[in-house]
């Protein structure tokens, strides 16, 4: 072989080769050429953003972090060639908190996206998390279905992959009076508290929205009155002290009579633990081992709760009086039975 070809058969490097990782924690790792650190004031928010509401208490607990550990995770700029700047695709509360914790650059991902895929990648990102308000996320909705040459909502809900009742619930939040669209957008109440409220006349949704917040009203309170509004037709013609005048009073009823409720169940419980048999004593075992067995006690317990709380039911039910007459025999008999039991004569 000659000399030429041995040279040419051997392994040649190049100055990158000098500068590659070839250790073990290289293997199945590609380095990224478009990740740069770029200073924040080359860098402008996207005006066609979904996020259109920042929580500036959140945003400066961020920054507060950024500050102690630093950007855990880049974001996603564009380069816009006409303006010389980076725009943002993705991370927009981060760039913003960076800049309240005083930052100069921050680490960001170069991506070249096309104009009618922004939008789309933008929902994706942002229309499926919980820390997105409705209100913005239906706005973005509405604008991607616009883009995209006024599709039905079907695809519309395909391109961002939700559900399309998930949207509708989404799209349904525009839909609320103006003041509650804004506890929406402060978080003070959630999306899934406002389903409750729509489609109920403006004034029982400012009411039930306010007793939601201020009161603390459980969601299935706020059914039963929203089932309330909607099963009465006056309820449109009220004004407001009016209404919440009916809630009040409304909310006052039920609540009496789940304490009502309470009550009797708690009277039923200590009357079945009065009627409870005490557990048997490791002497009473020992002496007839084969008398009792585990089984067989728990089924008479649990026959003795169930009695009692039958009874307790029956003497604060309303039955009428020929009813009444008619159970006596039986409960005579059960007297029978319980002396029975315990040892004692039945009287006469």
């Amino acid at each position: 072989m000659s000399e030429t070809t041995s040279r040419s058969r051997r392994r040649r490097f190049t100055v990158d080769s000098l500068f590659t990782d070839t250790t073990p924690r290289a293997a199945g790792v590609a380095d990224l050429p478009n990740a740069k650190e770029i200073q924040l004031e080359r860098i402008v928010p996207d005006p066609a953003q979904p996020r259109q509401t920042f929580d500036d208490e959140r945003l400066a607990e961020l920054a507060a972090s950024m500050k102690r550990e630093g950007v855990l995770q880049p974001i996603a700029v564009r380069y816009e060639a006409e303006s010389d700047q980076y725009v943002i695709l993705h991370g927009e509360r981060r760039w913003r908190a960076a800049r309240l914790a005083g930052l100069s650059a921050i680490p960001a991902i170069v991506r070249e996206v096309p104009a009618e895929h922004r939008l789309i990648q933008q929902l994706m990102e942002n229309v499926v998390r919980e820390d997105l308000n409705a209100i913005d996320r239906a706005a973005a909705l509405r604008a991607l279905k616009a883009q995209m040459n006024d599709a039905p909502w079907e695809q519309v809900a395909d391109a961002v992959g939700i559900r399309r009742s998930r949207l509708f619930q989404l799209l349904g939040t525009e839909k609320l009076p103006e003041r509650v669209q804004e506890e929406l957008r402060s978080g003070r109440l959630s999306e899934k508290q406002t389903r409750v409220l729509q489609g109920l006349p403006e004034i029982p949704q400012s009411a039930l929205a306010r007793m939601i917040i201020d009161e603390g009203l459980s969601q299935p309170a706020a059914q039963r009155l929203a089932r309330a509004v909607r099963s009465d037709p006056s309820f449109v013609d009220l004004d407001e002290p009016e209404v919440e005048r009916r809630f009040s009073a409304m909310r006052e009823a039920a609540d009496a009579s789940t304490a009502k409720s309470r009550s009797r169940t708690t009277l039923s419980e200590r009357t079945a633990a009065l009627l409870q048999l005490l557990p048997e004593s490791e002497s009473d075992v020992e002496t007839d081992p084969g008398a009792w067995t585990p089984s067989d006690r728990h089924d008479l317990d649990e026959a003795i709760h169930g009695l009692a709380r039958a009874l307790d039911r029956f003497q604060h039910a309303e039955v009428p009086p020929t009813e009444r007459k008619e159970i006596t025999p039986r409960l005579r008999a059960l007297r029978t039975l319980i002396d029975g039991a315990t040892g004692r004569t039945t009287r006469a």
